[in-house]
């Protein structure tokens, strides 16, 4: 469902772009709760976002490149197991754990390519088989908690290499990028560009995005 963005109150946790506090990925309320993302097939011309409540969802939000680049796919599949999961814990664990293997076979194949994403997929498996003996409640409120480590971590991630690569360069450096490597690629301020953000200030004044990927990228 498409949703506007005309709050402008400061999200409680979310991914955001680095100009305008724009969030890119962003969980809504608890474990019952949903995930909300900046729709990027309709930038920059529009910023809207979608509501996911289930997970074909998220898996066709993957696949139309609405939310895009590996860390930040990475991170909605996380969030994106737990959607998958929201209206289930009245299951038997048996049957839970069923639907625990299905929702992460749909996002699997959301986008073969992106390594974060089985990764991220990986992690929240390893979370279900640790707690074998708890309740789908409690397994479903564990799998949202890691989502929200797996998010924290590509902020910091994001941080670092932000903070590291800046040391790296001198006043007057110019900087080349490729592909998708910004603010809206993660859920920090970027990879490559988070050395722009970082040096902003008088280390870098030139900027050439060589290329970007887009759903079209290699037609004739």
């Amino acid at each position: 469902m498409p949703i506007p963005n005309d709050d402008k109150s400061e999200p409680s946790s979310s991914a955001r772009t680095h100009a305008g506090n724009v969030p890119v990925i962003e969980w809504i309320g608890d474990e019952t709760g949903s995930l909300r993302l900046l729709d990027q097939t309709l930038l920059p011309c529009e910023t809207t976002s979608i509501e996911c409540r289930s997970v074909d969802q998220v898996v066709e939000a993957i696949r139309a490149l609405r939310v895009r680049g590996a860390p930040a796919i990475g991170v909605a599949a996380a969030y994106g197991v737990v959607v998958g999961l929201r209206e289930a814990t009245n299951l038997e664990r048996s049957q839970f754990d069923t639907q625990l293997n299905s929702v992460i076979q749909q996002l699997a194949a959301s986008r073969p390519t992106a390594v974060n994403l089985f990764w991220a997929l990986d992690r929240q498996q390893r979370v279900a088989e640790q707690l074998a003996a708890a309740s789908p409640a409690d397994v479903l409120k564990a799998l949202l908690a890691k989502a929200r480590v797996i998010e924290t971590e590509d902020r910091a991630m994001c941080a670092e290499i932000g903070r590291h690569g800046a040391e790296l360069l001198k006043d007057g450096d110019s900087v080349l990028t490729h592909c998708n490597a910004g603010a809206l690629a993660t859920a920090g301020d970027g990879t490559a560009l988070a050395v722009i953000y970082a040096a902003i200030g008088g280390a870098a004044h030139g900027l050439g995005a060589f290329a970007t990927r887009s759903a079209s990228h290699g037609d004739l």
